[in-house]
């Protein structure tokens, strides 16, 4: 199998890393660099200064993208800043390459719809990575919302909230895409991912209004904090969600509190635990996943991408799936500019 790298940096290493340990020999790679960097990066986010990346991996490097693609390459990993995601995209699906696109699917939604097509016209898999679907707590909490567990859900409130100058201890943080407006940077794009698990949960939003900007003094042109709203809908009833997004938080924090009539069921991504509690305050189920390593689920997402491949089947999380997760946090960047709810269609 013949897999082109179109980016390098920590998440692409990554995946480069995974495909390794799940396909062996079977694997080979290209990449198409620009900066052409040859930090060789850890899953713990540190420089292994020992390793040069290309020969690590035999990577056949090429400055053009076309000439990349002549080689044809069987899947392309779009893996580079947020804002050239796009211009990779189409051109590997044009040519027929099976993509997988990391989150979040683009910075606008120009292309976008000519993409869901191309992706349908040539029957190709493209898969979005949104890898936190793949988090035990989420797929329990996925498994006891279907259960009805706590009821009918009234409320939703999610958190994500981490120092940005910690992302990549490697790189001075100015320079990082989630930095950048011109890479398609800022909190709402760079943590999309409770955008994507709640829509997963709980459908698409109706409305979206938020709140927020550049609040701190950290030496970016984006927002660093942002406070959302949506309006999801169950049964003929508004399910309200909030979700709350930094750039800010020591120690970080990431969760979900999902309130019903008959409980309450509290997430901690970070401590890999799940508490479901009654209406009366008793606690019903504690569930903690002690042995869980973040990177398994990035193997489960790239095992999943590859299952897409060899049976032609449309992917868990699928270019569609992206594009709505992309309206939805357009909507919340609008919304925080302008001051006004934006009604999704």
């Amino acid at each position: 199998m013949k897999v082109l790298m179109v980016g390098l940096g920590g998440i692409g290493q990554r995946h480069m890393r995974n495909l390794k340990s799940i396909l062996g020999s079977k694997v080979s790679f290209s990449a198409y660099r620009v900066q052409g960097l040859n930090l060789t990066v850890t899953d713990q986010m540190t420089v292994n200064e020992g390793i040069n990346l290309e020969q690590e991996f035999n990577i056949t490097v090429y400055s053009d993208l076309d000439q990349a693609l002549d080689e044809k390459p069987d899947i392309v990993f779009v893996t580079n800043p947020t804002s050239e995601h796009m211009k990779v995209a189409l051109a590997a699906a044009k040519v027929g390459c099976d993509l997988f696109i990391e989150k979040p699917l683009s910075h606008s939604y120009e292309n976008v719809t000519e993409l869901i097509q191309t992706v349908a016209d040539r029957k190709i898999v493209c898969y979005v990575g949104f890898q936190n679907r793949f988090h035990p707590c989420l797929q329990l909490l996925h498994q006891l919302l279907s259960e009805k567990a706590v009821g009918r859900i009234l409320a939703v409130n999610a958190e994500v909230g981490e120092f940005l100058p910690g992302w990549h201890p490697y790189e001075d943080y100015r320079q990082m895409y989630a930095s950048r407006s011109d890479q398609g940077g800022g909190v709402i794009l760079s943590q999309i991912h409770e955008i994507d698990y709640l829509y997963w949960l709980f459908g698409a939003p109706r409305r979206v209004f938020a709140l927020g900007g550049k609040l701190s003094k950290l030496a970016i042109d984006v927002e660093d904090v942002a406070s959302m709203m949506l309006e999801c809908a169950s049964e003929g009833q508004v399910i309200p969600i909030h979700i709350h997004a930094d750039f800010i938080q020591k120690p970080a924090s990431r969760g979900c509190k999902i309130i019903g009539d008959e409980g309450k069921i509290v997430v901690d991504l970070i401590g890999n635990s799940l508490y479901m509690y009654s209406r009366n305050g008793d606690l019903l189920r504690k569930t903690v996943f002690d042995d869980f390593v973040r990177n398994e689920m990035f193997l489960k997402e790239i095992s999943e991408f590859l299952t897409c491949i060899e049976n032609r089947s449309k992917s868990f999380i699928s270019v569609e799936d992206g594009a709505i997760s992309l309206k939805i946090a357009l909507a919340a960047k609008e919304s925080m500019v302008t001051g006004e709810c934006i009604t999704l269609n």
